[in-house]
């Protein structure tokens, strides 16, 4: 029986837990899965918080239904029956923009009517056609690479909101190849982000014929989906599901190399042998546990940056917010001076997410261009909350429910140089057989990432157990 300890109960330790006990077992190998949580609940940053009658999510609501990594698990879990997908009307987007909300386009002519970007801007992203592609290989940051295929106006109208929104993170400062691949390759492939558009949607429209099933050109595509309860309905579920322990309030804080594996050391100065250890911790809470091991991986782990967040949800009665909710909610451009990130419109995006006859509006607050804002008293970032929806939507109203959550280390960034210490990482991982390493810090922000990760960290392990 082989002892495996999974550090970390938040999405990435859990599905790694039980992908592993299910794949070892169609492997005919007998191991023993005991997951050490440092907190007095599972879940990490998965949690979707009920109260009053509203559901509040404290992190991420829900994943896209594009890529199959979530939806499979929910498969082997029984319970992809209990999913829910997204309204509709959470299509329309919105970027506020020089005193008023724009939707996003979604196809050419729409961009063309469209108020948010100039018509000097839209003739510099029509330029875009004629800018050759970057070959030095250089990690370029995606203002860089907005500012020389799209333009300045695009860049901060669209590239930043959007980076705000996944990351809550700093265009100035993130990675194009670690943060967007897909652009990237787009890019080197066709030689720019219009003529791989025209292209794919060619190649798509040739498929369509012929009777073949093809994804988005180059967008993540797919619908939000999540459940009646709220996505922690996910991570329980997971959880319900493992053979294995799983122990709360179980920090570790020292993995020591031994002979016939590893030694972790518990806060409380218990300790846990272990032949094989899964690392699903944020790398900052991981760096301690590993600088007696390997000085090297220590610090590569800890210049992993992460941004800070307020998550703030305001409940109203629906007759006293007059704006028209019809959508997905609206991301800010850092130029407009305003306190929030953006504001989700939660209860039209999913149900029983406000009692009947009220609305749920989550804001976002802080993130790598405004971190002074996390950390501030509760009552002015109620204060600055209410002004931008104020100043944005019209809502004069005071909320009837509120609830503040903030995140000092909420999501990590992938700064230029981001690949190079996930390479980092792995070479450590190597270095340290039977010490493995996911999570949402190497591979992708998103749950669909988590997951993905967690399956490619199980065949790994599987490969290592079966030497």
């Amino acid at each position: 029986m082989t002892k495996v300890v999974v550090i970390g109960g938040g999405l990435s330790g859990l599905s790694a837990a039980y992908i592993l006990e299910q794949e070892a077992q169609k492997a005919g190998l007998e191991i023993d899965v005991t997951v050490l949580e440092k907190k007095d609940r599972i879940g990490g940053k998965v949690w979707s918080i009920q109260e009053e009658g509203y559901t509040c999510e404290w992190g991420p609501n829900g994943f896209l239904d594009s890529k199959p990594w979530t939806l499979e698990l929910c498969d082997n879990l029984g319970i992809r029956d209990q999913l829910v997908r997204s309204d509709d009307n959470a299509r329309k987007r919105f970027i506020y923009s020089e005193g008023e909300l724009h939707r996003m386009a979604e196809n050419g002519p729409a961009f063309l009517k469209s108020k948010l970007i100039s018509w000097p801007g839209k003739m510099r992203l029509a330029a875009e056609l004629v800018i050759p592609k970057r070959t030095d290989g250089a990690d370029e940051t995606l203002a860089d690479f907005g500012r020389r295929r799209l333009g300045s106006e695009a860049l901060d109208k669209l590239i930043a909101p959007m980076v705000s929104g996944i990351f809550a993170g700093d265009p100035e400062t993130m990675s194009l190849r670690s943060c967007f691949k897909r652009i990237y390759e787009l890019e080197q492939e066709y030689g720019g982000l219009i003529k791989a558009l025209i292209k794919l949607a060619k190649k798509k429209k040739r498929e369509i014929k012929e009777g073949k099933v093809v994804a988005s050109a180059a967008g993540p595509g797919g619908v939000l989906t999540s459940f009646y309860n709220g996505i922690q309905e996910l991570t329980d579920g997971i959880a319900e599901r493992i053979d294995g322990t799983i122990q709360k309030t179980a920090p570790v804080e020292k993995i020591t190399k031994k002979d016939d594996g590893f030694e972790l050391t518990l806060a409380d100065g218990s300790t846990v042998d272990a032949e094989v250890v899964i690392s699903a911790t944020p790398s900052h809470a991981a760096t301690g546990m590993v600088e007696g091991l390997d000085a090297e991986l220590s610090k590569v782990l800890a210049d992993i940056p992460y941004a800070p967040i307020n998550v703030v949800c305001f409940g109203y009665e629906r007759d006293r917010v007059a704006h028209n909710l019809d959508g997905f909610g609206y991301l800010i451009p850092k130029r407009e001076g305003r306190s929030t990130l953006g504001t989700l419109w939660d209860s039209s995006i999913f149900p029983n997410r406000a009692p009947e006859g009220h609305v749920m509006l989550r804001s976002m607050m802080g993130g790598a261009v405004r971190p002074e804002l996390v950390g501030i008293p509760e009552e002015e970032i109620v204060e600055r909350v209410k002004l931008d929806l104020r100043t944005i939507m019209g809502v004069d109203a005071d909320p009837s429910f509120l609830r503040v959550f903030p995140q000092l280390r909420a999501i990590p960034q992938y700064t230029v140089g981001h690949s190079k210490r996930v390479e980092a990482v792995e070479a450590a991982s190597k270095r340290h057989p039977g010490l493995f390493y996911t999570g949402n810090a190497f591979y992708g922000v998103g749950l669909n990432d988590c997951v993905n990760a967690s399956n490619q960290t199980v065949a790994k392990v599987i490969n290592h157990l079966k030497k």
